[in-house]
């Protein structure tokens, strides 16, 4: 899709991406230690001053603060941003893909991936309050939009969840440490309600492939690894998750 065909929603789209992204940032922070996510106002971590609005535009505070606190000059580091530019990241992926539309839902899907891998990668968490309501909303848009796929996500759901368990029980039996949490199985429950039972072997495969370059890469950078490293699964997942879905043929 051109800059030209956007229209009104896709623009919207973009330039609500950075607002999504700062409140994905305050979710990946806050949940994980349930902490409250509206009610409680944004601190500067180094003099503990409250945050206004012109300290809060999306980017463009960051900016125009060059990176720091305008009250004591602590440095607020990339986090923010980084999540703010990931969301955008996500709108423009699904833009380039997808008519507005369904851009949309690509969009919403996309950023709640990316909540629950950038809090895995930092806590190696996967919330049930983020990957459960994944597999009932799935569920319920196929039962309300599309019924003829609620059996095959319903059962995907089942077989993703199955799957994951049995192999986190076996890895458990064989070297007797934990290699998969539960977090990691309800997760690809929830691949399969949106993508259906029969892409989740290509899920399956496609995360191993990242897990593996992902590994690869941190040993080309000098990151040495050995038999008892370990990443968290989670963000590979979630990247397969979305890639199988923006290319696959099931949609609502």
């Amino acid at each position: 899709m051109s800059i030209g065909d956007l229209g009104p929603e896709g623009w919207g789209l973009l330039i609500a991406a950075p607002v999504i992204g700062s409140f994905i940032g305050v979710l990946i922070r806050r949940l994980p230690d349930r902490h409250p996510i509206l009610w409680s106002r944004s601190k500067c971590e180094g003099c503990g001053a409250k945050l206004t609005p012109r300290d809060l535009v999306p980017l463009i505070s960051w900016v125009l603060a060059r990176g720091r606190c305008r009250r004591c000059g602590y440095p607020l580091g990339w986090f923010y941003p980084g999540t703010e530019i990931a969301a955008l990241v996500v709108v423009l992926i699904a833009l380039a893909v997808d008519d507005v539309p369904r851009a949309a839902l690509d969009c919403l899907f996309g950023w709640w991936l990316l909540t629950l891998a950038w809090i895995d990668l930092r806590r190696w968490l996967l919330p049930d309050v983020l990957t459960l309501p994944l597999i009932v909303a799935a569920l319920a848009a196929a039962a309300s939009l599309d019924p003829d796929t609620l059996l095959d996500r319903a059962l995907g759901a089942v077989l993703g969840y199955a799957a994951l368990r049995a192999l986190a029980v076996f890895y458990r039996m064989l070297r007797q440490r934990e290699g998969l949490g539960r977090g990691d199985a309800k997760l690809l429950g929830a691949a399969g309600a949106w993508v259906g039972a029969t892409a989740l072997p290509q899920v399956i495969l496609l995360a191993a492939l990242a897990a593996l370059l992902a590994a690869a890469a941190l040993r080309l950078v000098g990151v040495r690894l050995h038999a008892h490293s370990a990443l968290p699964f989670g963000p590979f997942l979630a990247l397969a998750i979305w890639t199988i879905w923006l290319g696959g043929p099931l949609a609502f």
